[in-house]
């Protein structure tokens, strides 16, 4: 019997779950933490174990999405999930934040596009077929009216995640299926990480760095 802390903090979408093999047992998120994740993370792991009855010794391994996203987001996730892994000795796994954006979908047929907003017309975004696997690496792009168009010739697109407002503009195929309001959640992670923990996918916590796909880039405020 296995538990995984899993904790989301790509979005503004702060995220706990504490889950036992691939079931979630608790979920703590705030949708709209407006990147207070400092704040709101601890608390959030703290109720978690509570609610679940567990002690932090208690669990198997911790699992961080990785990205892309928030800069600032994930390195307050990571940073947290890592000095974890430090104190109980135990196992890092990281869950790319699109895939598991992607599993709030359950399609029968055509692609899911989850989608994360990256400023201007620009979205951080991968393409996944109804079973999941990847069709198309995770990019950065600017939007424009042809975006996608190979995947929507071919039949329905789900676009899915804080991208999705600006794209439902631009992109107007009548294969293009917009699903509004969904942000990258713990409550996906349980089954992906619990996957990677069967399997050894573990992490080195020393050197593990969040994928921003973009640099950083400070501007005055």
């Amino acid at each position: 019997m296995s538990y995984i802390l899993n904790i989301e903090t790509a979005t503004t979408n702060c995220s706990v779950s504490l889950s036992k093999e691939a079931e979630i047992l608790v979920l703590k998120e705030d949708y709209n933490s407006n990147f207070s994740h400092a704040e709101s993370l601890h608390l959030f792991i703290d109720d978690v174990f509570k609610e679940a009855n567990l002690e932090p010794q208690d669990i198997d391994a911790i699992a961080v999405s990785k990205g892309p996203g928030s800069y600032t987001g994930l390195r307050i996730g990571v940073s947290a999930a890592k000095g974890l892994c430090f104190s109980l000795e135990k196992p890092l796994i990281s869950v790319d934040t699109l895939e598991a954006l992607a599993h709030q979908m359950q399609i029968d047929f055509g692609c899911i596009v989850p989608m994360l907003d990256a400023r201007r017309m620009e979205v951080y975004a991968a393409v996944y077929d109804s079973q999941y696997k990847q069709i198309r690496a995770i990019q950065s792009q600017i939007l424009d009216e042809d975006s996608f168009k190979e995947f929507l010739e071919q039949g329905k697109v789900y676009f899915i995640g804080n991208g999705v407002e600006k794209t439902k503009e631009i992109i107007r195929h009548p294969n293009a299926v917009f699903i509004e309001n969904k942000l990258p959640s713990a409550n996906e992670m349980g089954k992906l990480a619990y996957a990677k923990y069967k399997n050894g996918d573990i992490e080195n916590v020393a050197y593990f760095e969040p994928f921003y796909l973009k640099d950083f880039i400070g501007t005055k405020p």
